[in-house]
């Protein structure tokens, strides 16, 4: 097993990577190390940094660290597995074992994941087991490559080159393993199916799985969908091109699907504690010679998870992540969702990357400039962080009520707004 410093030196005025939601930076004298520095800012619709949620820095990082020590822990696999033991996936589908020896494998020696832990800004510690007196926006990982597919362009189409990929070692894979235990008003799969005719509806449930896909139910049993990591845009493909893309063996692709599966069983698991619902969750993998590694981030900006209450005869979904951020703009600033929603059909036909042809057309007011956030909702997604800390600072606390208090919140700034039906078309029935 690899040693890693208990400390290291703080060097933070010179990023190597400056993203949306965090910046990375490399480690004096340990070049397999970054550091990753995650900020207040959030992003929705890939367009960038255009809110910030006081505390969420923190939250983020702190859950993260949480998460990352859960799947390193074959205590917390054990207990996962004695829950879902006997469940069908295990039997009806699992022909070929490998869930059932990925589990017992987790069981006795935990994940492999790039996390090292959490760095205290003061005094450059690495906590990797437990959690600093105060909690930090600073995490150490282990760093696998990046790579980028390259555009190429002939008779006035194009696509994406990944030959790069093929034989490589120690990098991402370039994939997004998008994990369903449910179905969400804002899932992507539900879009799609709502698009289709009567007669493709039939295939596209047979190629799920499923017998029908309504909002707010749950499966049987998980779904994973495949999107592409590194082009402009996610982009949804079948197994079948996820595999080739992937550029590993199939055995080794398989693999890496259990373990997203096993990462969403893991992860709800630890939702629940406080009194959430996880419905979809997202995972990157990156390939470490025979190991395959949880990597990336897995926080409130990679999950669906909510808090369910009654309501007035009605059953309510208040989201407690990104997805509340994305239906504030979808409800609140239906104008500018549009603009972005048509710079991202331009940059489609014609390669460009969306981002340059939104800000082009904002510049020549043909487009909404991005919105402000009102004080008050933000005041509320700031009450939600401030709950995931206090969870991670005491597990064995009692939540609910905080839940379901914060939860009632957001429902009545909807309804003072005047938008209460257009909420419960979201996020109730």
């Amino acid at each position: 097993m690899t040693a890693f410093p208990g400390n290291i030196e703080l060097k933070l005025d010179n990023p190597s990577y400056v993203g949306s939601v965090q910046k990375l930076y490399d480690v004096p004298g340990h070049p397999e190390l970054i550091i990753s520095e995650t900020s207040v800012g959030g992003s929705v619709f890939d367009v960038g940094t255009i809110f910030n949620i006081e505390g969420s820095d923190v939250g983020r990082a702190g859950f993260r660290h949480l998460v990352f020590q859960a799947l390193h822990d074959p205590d917390e696999w054990r207990a996962l597995s004695e829950e879902i033991s006997g469940r069908s996936i295990f039997t009806d589908k699992d022909e070929s074992g490998l869930m059932e020896r990925t589990l017992r494998e987790f069981c006795e020696k935990g994940a492999p994941t790039h996390h090292v832990g959490m760095v205290d800004r003061e005094s450059g510690q690495v906590i990797s087991k437990g959690f600093p007196s105060r909690l930090s926006n600073l995490t150490l990982i282990k760093k696998y490559e990046v790579l980028k597919p390259e555009l190429k362009k002939v008779l006035g189409w194009h696509f994406y080159d990944y030959a790069k990929y093929h034989g490589k070692d120690r990098n991402v894979i370039p994939l997004e393993y998008i994990v369903r235990l449910g179905v969400t008003s804002g899932s992507s799969i539900l879009k799609k199916y709502n698009r289709l005719s009567e007669a493709d509806k039939k295939g596209y449930l047979s190629e799920l799985g499923i017998d029908d896909l309504k909002p707010w139910t749950r499966f049987g049993n998980p779904l994973v969908d495949l999107t592409t990591k590194y082009e402009p845009e996610d982009r949804n493909v079948s197994r079948q091109e996820a595999a080739l893309i992937s550029s590993v063996d199939g055995e080794t692709f398989s693999r890496s699907v259990v373990l997203a599966i096993m990462g969403g069983y893991l992860l709800q698991q630890i939702f629940s504690k406080m009194g959430l619902f996880l419905w979809d969750m997202k995972w990157e993998i990156a390939r470490d010679g025979q190991d395959l590694v949880f990597v990336d981030t897995i926080d409130t900006d990679s999950v669906r998870v909510t808090f369910n209450l009654e309501r007035n005869g009605k059953s309510y979904f208040v989201h407690f992540n990104k997805q509340a951020m994305r239906d504030y703009y979808r409800i609140m600033h239906t104008d500018w969702l549009a603009a972005v929603n048509d710079a991202k059909k331009a940059a489609a036909q014609s390669g460009r990357v969306f981002t340059e042809i939104l800000a082009e057309g904002q510049q020549k007011n043909e487009y909404p400039s991005n919105p402000v956030i009102e004080e008050k909702f933000l005041n509320i997604q700031k009450r939600k962080f401030e709950m995931i800390q206090a969870f991670i600072l005491d597990k064995d606390q009692d939540l609910q009520k905080e839940a379901e208090q914060i939860a009632l919140s957001e429902i009545d700034y909807y309804e003072a707004s005047g938008k209460l039906a257009e909420y419960e078309g979201l996020n109730a029935v």
